[in-house]
């Protein structure tokens, strides 16, 4: 385990990259399909931003406080990249597609995605004891995983406890797990890795 001083840096460094990585360039990407009229990369980007969204349910729940919310992260980390390979359709189509800067971005940045998630995933791992026992919760370690969702709470909702905050988060997470599991029981074994069904 790192120093504290060391590990806040990397938690810091994380949480700024995801930034970039997870909000920045995807919300970029989509503008751009959505001027570029580029259907296929418009519908992975769709697709991504429902299954990411399981990040910004994460945060909340880290502003309330939540142990759990160590396990919605490496959920997040890894379904990201698994959402924009998985549909076997939209890439055969994207990799039919002309070559643009639009798709060079996009697919550089898809692979920069799963590096990143990649190695996000094998940093955050060790720390999944945090969800498990709330003594390991309390330790310095696995609270300064909740100081930038804190800072971000102090910045943008103010007027509202953590508690509060953190009951639209489960709701939201409680909605996000039905959806994933009648896609997994169902629509998965109607349609396969077909996106255009749907």
């Amino acid at each position: 385990m790192p120093s504290s001083e060391l590990l806040q840096s990397l938690v810091w460094m994380d949480y700024r990259l995801a930034v970039i990585f997870t909000v920045l360039f995807p919300l970029l990407l989509l503008v751009w399909g959505l001027i570029g009229r580029a259907e296929v990369i418009q519908q992975l980007l769709v697709i991504y931003w429902k299954v990411s969204s399981l990040l910004a349910i994460t945060v909340y729940l880290m502003i309330a406080g939540l142990p759990f919310s160590f396990l919605t992260a490496v959920m997040a980390r890894v379904m990201m990249p698994v959402s924009l390979w998985f549909w076997a359709d939209l890439n055969e189509e994207l990799r039919e597609q002309p070559f643009s800067g639009l798709k060079l971005v996009f697919t550089s940045w898809r692979w920069a995605l799963t590096f990143y998630c990649g190695l996000g995933l094998l940093f955050q791992l060790p720390f999944l004891r945090c969800s498990f026992s709330r003594v390991a919760f309390a330790a310095e370690s696995c609270q300064v995983w909740l100081e930038a969702p804190k800072l971000f709470r102090q910045s943008f909702h103010t007027g509202f406890t953590p508690g509060f905050l953190g009951f639209w988060a489960i709701l939201a997470l409680v909605i996000y797990l039905l959806t994933l599991s009648y896609f997994i029981f169902v629509k998965l074994g109607r349609q396969g890795r077909s996106a255009l069904n749907q």
